[in-house]
């Protein structure tokens, strides 16, 4: 059957080299996006030429690069990343996984990273697990799934099932916050525990012998500081586990003030407490000048992590500072040399930490 010329559209005309298509013009010869061959057409270029230029190829002339450039910004060109990743067999994402987004701290991590990756071409996808191991292997089972460049995990508690499939993914994989010397396993962080023995043995020579320690969240960390918390009282002979006070709800200031006030009505011969994190240890603060207790005369306070405001507090709040930011950009440039299928000089890297004494202790 013959198809009447008459209602066919006009035929568009070729694209002037150099400029771009018109909206109208693109609208009619696509349904979707703007594509690399649409830039390449625009450039008068061939797609390799164009991908290679995007791509910032030495082997291409500026000239080409340049007009690459202006005709995909003009035409509004997004990469895809799936079909780079398909066509080079390499990915560009980078999932961190992370407990929370609401902590300061793992936001400091994050940007760090973000910072790190991005100028190397690489995307940091975020994944959250809220403490939950059971999340964090159903979220490595989405992103494996894609076959990332790399990994970024959040300490070492997690399921068997998401251990094997990190181990069988192939994919490097750099771990945070947390030290291990265990072999074949890349770490970037600092010994929790001496750094809450670290703190808890400031109280002492500070002449404190009642220390109590209140923690919420009770994640493996924060486990953690608790134990140097025990070493350094147990090597003094000052420990009382009756002086420990856990909380499994989320960290946060208000539950540090009701967690002070159930310490002090319960357990009033404390003279010093050690929050495991600066927003319970603020809280507590708060709650201390509201019922008019002297800090530190009557009771010391110290926390952890040297959150935005501790040092603003009334009295500024001793505290531990831990190099989250460093911890950031440490792990994404060891992470950088395993995809590039280098061996970091050092497998686990301590960065340290800093006890801060201030007015409260």
């Amino acid at each position: 059957m013959a198809l009447d010329s008459a209602i066919l559209p006009p035929a568009s005309p070729p694209p002037t080299p150099g400029k771009p298509l018109e909206p109208t013009e693109r609208k009619r010869r696509h349904s979707g996006r703007t594509t690399l061959s649409d830039v390449a057409r625009a450039a008068d270029v061939s797609p390799i030429t164009a991908s290679r230029a995007l791509r910032g190829e030495r082997s291409v002339a500026a000239e080409l690069v340049e007009r690459v450039k202006l005709a995909a910004e003009q035409l509004g060109y997004v990469p895809d990343p799936a079909a780079r990743a398909l066509a080079s067999q390499r990915s560009t994402q980078v999932p961190v996984l992370v407990p929370l987004l609401s902590n300061a701290l793992f936001v400091d991590v994050l940007e760090a990273v973000h910072r790190t990756l991005l100028p190397h071409g690489y995307q940091t996808l975020i994944g959250v697990t809220h403490y939950e191991p059971r999340e964090e292997e159903q979220l490595l089972r989405s992103y494996l799934a894609h076959r990332p460049a790399g990994l970024l995990l959040t300490g070492f508690d997690r399921t068997e099932a998401a251990r094997q499939l990190i181990a069988g993914s192939g994919v490097p994989c750099v771990h945070l916050m947390e030290l291990t010397q265990a072999p074949g396993v890349y770490c970037v962080g600092f010994s929790q525990v001496e750094a809450g023995h670290a703190i808890t043995e400031h109280l002492v020579r500070r002449g404190r012998r009642r220390i109590a320690f209140v923690a919420a969240q009770l994640d493996p960390r924060t486990m953690q500081r608790a134990e140097g918390y025990r070493r350094c009282l147990r090597q003094h002979g000052l420990y009382d586990a009756k002086l420990e006070l856990l909380s499994p709800q989320p960290s946060s200031m208000q539950l540090g003030g009701e967690l002070l006030e159930d310490l002090l009505r319960t357990r009033p011969e404390v003279d010093a407490v050690f929050f495991c994190n600066d927003d319970l240890a603020q809280g507590g603060l708060l709650c201390a000048l509201r019922l008019k207790i002297e800090v530190p005369a009557r009771i010391a306070v110290a926390g952890f992590n040297d959150l935005s405001g501790s040092d603003q507090m009334v009295p500024p709040l001793t505290t531990v500072r831990t190099p989250r930011r460093a911890i950031g950009e440490a792990s994404a440039q060891m992470l950088l040399s395993l995809m590039r299928g280098e061996l970091p000089p050092k497998p686990s890297l301590d960065l340290g930490f800093e006890p801060l004494i201030r007015g409260s202790s």
